[in-house]
């Protein structure tokens, strides 16, 4: 019989994605706020792969990505998942009241609309995906399930996005198009790289106090 055993902390990662640098910066400082200090994040990519996502956010898409310096436990994604959509509605209705005033806030101070191609207010202006990574995966969370997705908690799915092999990202059939992209696999070393460089330090921590415990017995 398996032994059951707590899982290892992973890095939380955020993608924020918008036709909006401001929409990216707010999602950069919401998270932050809540999840604690940024660790590393990438350029805003542009986003090129599919229209798919035209008719809700717009054109000139772009992708930034976020990693915490707070480990995380993977039970937690649900909950993750959960906060982010509410930042989603939070944002879409900051942008639904600037056009109800002309563009402008309470303050009088000119702001950028997000509009579609035809000037018309954009029904989604920032997505988020939070997930995390581990030293082999990059897991997504989602609303929606699908035949390559596992039921967490709270309507919460999860996904294996890429997997880590042969010291290179591997993505499977179901990978969404940007995540095989190379600038993005280079991002997602470099968390990983942060993980492992934790999991050092938090090693050597345990060793230094279990030497103390021993030397004081």
């Amino acid at each position: 019989m398996g032994q059951i055993q707590e899982p290892k902390p992973v890095l939380p990662i955020l993608a924020a994605f918008s036709q909006s640098l401001e929409a990216l910066t707010w999602a950069k400082q919401t998270a932050s706020e809540a999840w604690g200090p940024i660790v590393l994040e990438s350029e805003p990519f542009e986003f090129v792969e599919t229209d798919y996502y035209e008719p809700s956010m717009g054109p000139g898409l772009k992708k930034q990505f976020f990693a915490f310096e707070n480990l995380l436990d993977p039970g937690e994604l649900p909950a993750i998942k959960r906060q982010t959509n509410e930042w989603e509605a939070v944002y879409a209705k900051m942008e639904e009241d600037r056009a109800r005033q002309g563009g402008q806030t309470p303050d009088g101070t000119a702001t950028s609309n997000q509009e579609d191609d035809k000037g018309q207010q954009i029904e989604r202006p920032l997505n988020l995906d939070p997930g995390y990574i581990t030293e082999a995966k990059l897991v997504l969370a989602s609303t929606k399930d699908h035949a390559h997705r596992i039921y967490l908690s709270e309507g919460i799915y999860a996904e294996v996005t890429l997997h880590y092999q042969g010291r290179e990202w591997r993505h499977r059939d179901w990978t969404f198009p940007d995540y095989r992209r190379e600038d993005y696999q280079v991002f997602f070393t470099t968390c990983r790289n942060e993980l492992r460089r934790q999991g050092r330090e938090g090693q050597r921590s345990r060793e230094s106090r279990r030497s103390r415990e021993g030397g004081s017995a």
